[in-house]
């Protein structure tokens, strides 16, 4: 059974990103002083004095015309108020009531759904007039509230929960079942069409987009369900992030939130595609971003967007796959596709290779498959006698997966060279199927009390 879903909303800068992060117990969304921080709908599960209900922060409501970014912010609040099962209006009570915030009480008035109306901001006496002034917006009893330092929330509490309290308990889900959902992030440098991507993928425009680059800030997280080729409806937290462009050019402190905004998400997911602008080809930021998403231990799929407008198709394909293969050498063969978002050719095919590759990031080897492999590399390979001294391996385990990483125990193995640990890495990868996911080999050599050499 889905949660209830809440929807903020009000004019820009009344401390609604700042009431979404109290909600949900974390700083997910960017909040700054400056006004039109948040763009799109972002979503998070919130525990309210243990009332539990998935929230969404949404754009400052601005009366702009349907065309301009604004505009498009908007629409996407609307759609909010539309599918939440209640909205939380926020005024400034400090600021006192403003006409647009009378614009989106009638408009709200007119919707006929549920609307608790809260006056924000409003620690000490210096927001008393607001509220007051607040219970001629026609929505009953307006809430005194702070975001900032959580006064009125038992006021809160008893508003919110004729709407969504519920008598039914979630089932907790292993997020490392095969069936929980897949954490898919998109991510890339600005205006690759990452936005229209997700738009497409989940078949409505849940994105704002444009023809601005950069008009994703924050990281929203979508959850989405994708039917299968064998017809079978598979879960996805689908994770939309903002442009990532190279350090050097990023010097607003808005967007140095953005990026490391957008860095917690390929933290948190496990399979992230780094969507690659095919009309400009491969370019250095792209390596350093897949570098970045390996590093951390994720799996990774790349995808060339804009596919039914690039020019030269074999020549720019071939040509990009073998600049990953050089400029990715730790992991080869990392999944390369094709997509367009404004079509939607390619989208499938991703989604598939998506869920695959997750399996493959989450595979367990047993310990006897493991070494009997070991014992015929080690036969076809023997390690090298550093200085006249044997390295002498014993046995190998796999300690976890996600990504999979296992433990090599032996005598001096910690004077494996580079080139052989890579041999049997890649020895892992060939004969258990893991692909290019990233795989750690740690090396374990027990202290021998007789060594001088290393006192």
């Amino acid at each position: 059974m889905p949660l209830p879903t809440v929807a903020i909303i009000g004019r820009p800068n009344v401390g609604k990103s700042t009431l979404f992060n109290r909600l949900v117990g974390k700083r997910l969304a960017l909040v700054d002083d400056q006004p039109g921080v948040t763009r799109d709908r972002r979503e998070g599960d919130a525990n309210l004095l243990g009332l539990e209900f998935r929230v969404i922060d949404t754009a400052g409501y601005e009366d702009e015309d349907a065309a301009t970014l604004p505009g498009r912010m908007r629409a996407q609040t609307e759609a909010a108020v539309r599918e939440a099962d209640v909205s939380l209006f926020l005024i400034d009570s400090r600021a006192g009531v403003t006409p647009l915030d009378e614009e989106i009480a009638r408009w709200l008035r007119s919707t006929d759904r549920p609307v608790v109306l809260m006056a924000n901001k409003a620690e000490g006496r210096a927001g008393e007039t607001g509220v007051l002034e607040a219970m001629a917006l026609g929505l009953g009893n307006p809430i005194p509230f702070s975001a900032e330092h959580g006064e009125g929330v038992v006021d809160l509490f008893e508003a919110l929960l004729p709407h969504v309290d519920r008598d039914e308990e979630e089932p907790e889900e292993d997020p490392e079942s095969p069936d929980a959902p897949l954490k898919l992030a998109i991510v890339g440098r600005p205006n690759a069409g990452k936005s229209t991507l997700v738009n497409r993928i989940l078949g409505e425009d849940r994105m704002i987009t444009g023809p601005e680059a950069g008009i994703t800030r924050d990281s929203i997280s979508i959850d989405y369900e994708w039917t299968d080729f064998e017809d079978k409806p598979r879960k996805v937290r689908l994770v939309d992030t903002a442009g990532l462009r190279k350090k050097a050019r990023v010097e607003e402190k808005l967007e140095k939130l953005s990026v490391a905004d957008t860095l917690r998400s390929i933290d948190f997911a496990e399979v992230v595609v780094l969507l690659l602008d095919a009309t400009r080809g491969l370019e250095v930021q792209d390596l350093k971003i897949a570098d970045r998403v390996l590093q951390e231990g994720r799996a990774l799929i790349i995808a060339m967007n804009k596919w039914d407008v690039a020019e030269n198709a074999s020549s720019l394909f071939n040509g990009v796959k073998g600049a990953l293969d050089e400029g990715l050498a730790q992991v080869k063969g990392v999944p390369l596709l094709t997509v367009s978002a404004v079509t939607g050719k390619g989208i499938d095919t991703l989604m598939r290779v998506a869920f695959e590759t997750r399996d493959a990031w989450s595979r367990r080897v047993s310990t006897g498959q493991l070494n009997r492999w070991f014992e015929r590399a080690i036969e076809a390979n023997p390690p090298p006698a550093p200085g006249g001294k044997r390295i002498k391996p014993r046995y190998v385990t796999q300690n976890k997966t996600r990504p999979p990483s296992f433990v090599l125990f032996g005598t001096r193995v910690d004077l494996l060279p580079m080139s052989y640990q890579r041999y049997l890495i890649n020895g892992l990868r060939r004969e258990f199927d893991f692909g290019a996911v990233p795989v750690r080999l740690v090396l374990r050599a027990p202290k021998n009390p007789f060594d001088r050499d290393k006192e």
